[in-house]
């Protein structure tokens, strides 16, 4: 399981401010039938690959009013991670034909931010697109990547023989030792990068030295996105980081006989995801001038393990919770909730956070229903399927709008 504690992050994360939290309340819409905040899955829920879901673009109109502002708080939660906050929310924006901005979108790795122990350390980064970037807007500051230890090490990359070293063999290029292993999401040549991290967790970050299955523990691993599978253009799901992970922590047994383990598991269905996510719909609320708490939450997505499960795991939390602080009160203790704001003021949770399943992406009405022992979760993951229920099956993402306005007594137009 995971070393690192999901409470003291929660706690720092709910302390924590993000980008974008100093601009000022935009008073556009003022709620008068309580409060609710909308959580977005994108890849099949808004788009398919690079394609939109045509019901998506329609019903984003009806959430923003003729300025363009939102009428509730809205947050694009995906276990996607090779890009840049900004660039996510430009790509949303051109596909949705509505203004996204960088501090409404959570990338997989956005809680990273929070892992400031190791932000000095020297860090192995995995992944593709622009690692480095992403490395260092969340904080990172000592980084190497997968090719440059490739290249500093020029046989440990044999695979592939056209990259091998032809007729000499090249100098080693020493590295300092690697010191922690950042797993953004599933790379491009993954014997590649899969062969060079279990070398650095085998030689206590210097692979230049012997393997020594004997080195455990090993240095601290971080991962980001336990998908198992997503949805693209294709007619059935792609691999995703999380298959990447299940091959990483399989070779890893195989070779020393024991499990790998984890820093952090980030991404959803984590808790600690869900926590970071609703610190943005407060700060998206706060934008738009309201002045209670978000009393409740609707996460809508495409993908059972991932977005459901997440959702009525983060449900769960919220419940443990309440029942907490209404205990506390019985025993007059008083009814602070975990963390605190920015200022040490106290943070109201929401109520509830309820999951809503769509069909146009991992899950469809018309698979055939998989077995009951085939768990797509995350090895380190309690299987309960209790979580696997979502609150709601709806057909799209229109559908899904329309039925949380209702629940919530508002037109949706």
């Amino acid at each position: 399981m995971q070393r690192f504690g999901c409470l003291r992050i929660c706690r720092r994360l709910l302390r924590s401010s993000c980008e974008g939290s100093a601009n000022p309340p935009c008073r556009s819409y003022s709620p008068d039938c309580g409060s609710f905040g909308l959580l977005f899955d994108i890849d099949g829920v808004l788009v398919r690959g690079g394609t939109p879901i045509p019901a998506a673009k329609r019903v984003f109109r009806n959430l923003v009013d003729r300025r363009g502002q939102y009428k509730v708080p809205v947050v694009f939660v995906t276990n996607a991670g090779n890009c840049m906050r900004q660039a996510k929310a430009e790509h949303l924006s051109h596909l949705l034909e509505v203004e996204v901005s960088p501090d409404q979108v959570m990338l997989s790795h956005s809680p990273l931010r929070a892992f400031s122990q190791f932000h000095k350390k020297h860090v192995l980064v995995s992944g593709q697109g622009p690692v480095e970037d992403v490395a260092h807007n969340l904080g990172f500051e000592d980084i190497v990547t997968i090719d440059t230890l490739r290249e500093a090490y020029p046989v440990l990359d044999v695979v592939d023989q056209s990259r091998r070293p032809k007729d000499s063999i090249p100098p080693t290029r020493g590295l300092r030792p690697i010191e922690a292993v950042v797993l953004f999401g599933e790379p491009i040549r993954w014997e590649t990068n899969l062969q060079l991290i279990v070398d650095v967790l085998l030689t206590n970050g210097d692979p230049d030295r012997p393997w020594s299955t004997a080195q455990h523990p090993h240095i601290p691993v971080l991962a980001c996105n336990m998908d198992l599978l997503w949805m693209a253009e294709a007619k059935n799901p792609r691999f995703g980081h999380g298959m990447f992970l299940v091959c990483l922590e399989n070779m890893y047994q195989k070779v020393t006989g024991r499990e790998l383990k984890y820093e952090a598991l980030i991404g959803k269905p984590s808790v600690v995801t869900y926590n970071y996510a609703e610190l943005l719909i407060r700060q998206q609320a706060e934008k738009l001038g309201w002045s209670g708490p978000v009393k409740r939450l609707y996460a809508i997505g495409d993908n059972p393990m991932s977005d459901v499960y997440g959702a009525n795991l983060y449900d769960q939390y919220l419940q443990a919770h309440r029942h907490a602080k209404a205990q506390r009160r019985t025993d007059g203790g008083g009814g602070a909730e975990v963390g605190g704001a920015a200022d040490g003021s106290e943070v109201e949770l929401p109520e509830g956070c309820s999951s809503i399943l769509v069909c146009t992406g991992v899950y469809s009405r018309d698979q055939q229903e998989a077995p009951s022992d085939a768990f797509h979760g995350h090895r380190d993951f309690r299987f309960d399927p209790g979580l696997l229920r979502p609150s709601f099956v709806v057909h799209d993402v229109k559908e899904a709008l329309e039925l949380v306005f209702q629940r919530e007594g508002r037109p949706l137009e």
